[in-house]
């Protein structure tokens, strides 16, 4: 994501799609139409879109939003279809004195509004699992329903669809469970993209650090996953922001 690259405006998106092709990236996670002709300039692609219709306080769960949310999500899944981006983040949202269980039913409720036309374009929907430990936004995401993986694997075996899936955050996960690899064992057939930071800080993925993402890699690869693990850490100051970037590819390719 851009975040990896530093504090703006050391790179145009154009400079970050140059030095991420050139290390060996993808894609970058969360780009927006706008910026999608500076990916394929470069040959990258966007390996998931932005959120459409929900923020982060106002997500799936709130029924007075499920006709707006709707429709914004299926503008969005002919959007991707026609440009090539696989995945759409999407979020359950602040709960604000909605219980789990309400929260589930109004989820799914949604989700099987638009479960047919992401399945019929081939587009995945992906849910984000947070922390709600952590107050300030950069770490965490105070009130979040779906804080434990659970609750979003309840609501994807409800929807029941292929084109529902969880968006498994190792960052957060490791903050609200710990466990990661064995809850990727757990919940990998609805799995369908990772997001990937350092513990403690939401720093780089490497040796200051408690998460071993090198036997995390090894795990997710030793399941044949086929989608993409997208990398939000923030640089740590005064570190080169390229360098940490090439030293991740390194962690990640077992």
């Amino acid at each position: 994501m851009r975040f990896a690259f530093g504090p703006a405006p050391k790179l145009t998106f154009d400079d970050m799609c140059r030095e991420a092709a050139r290390l060996g990236y993808i894609g970058f996670d969360l780009v927006g139409p706008q910026d999608w002709p500076a990916l394929k300039k470069h040959g990258l692609l966007c390996t998931m879109a932005p959120a459409m219709g929900v923020t982060i306080r106002d997500g799936l769960i709130r029924p007075e939003l499920h006709q707006t949310i709707e429709r914004s999500m299926h503008e969005e899944i002919d959007l991707c279809a026609a440009n090539g981006c696989p995945n759409i983040i999407t979020v359950g949202g602040e709960r604000r004195g909605i219980g789990y269980e309400e929260g589930k039913e109004h989820c799914t409720a949604l989700l099987n509004r638009v479960k047919a036309h992401a399945e019929d374009k081939g587009i995945t929907i992906c849910i984000e699992v947070v922390n709600s430990k952590y107050k300030d936004p950069e770490y965490g995401r105070a009130d979040a329903i779906f804080d434990h993986l659970a609750w979003g694997a309840d609501v994807c075996r409800r929807v029941n669809s292929p084109r529902i899936r969880i968006l498994f955050d190792i960052y957060h996960v490791q903050i609200m469970e710990g466990d990661v690899c064995a809850n990727i064992r757990e919940y990998f057939p609805l799995i369908a993209h990772f997001h990937a930071a350092g513990v403690p800080g939401r720093h780089e993925i490497d040796d200051s650090q408690e998460i071993n993402y090198r036997f995390v890699a090894a795990t997710i690869a030793e399941l044949g996953f086929n989608g993409y693990v997208a990398h939000e850490w923030r640089p740590t100051p005064e570190r080169d922001p390229l360098e940490s970037l090439r030293r991740t590819i390194e962690v990640m390719d077992v």
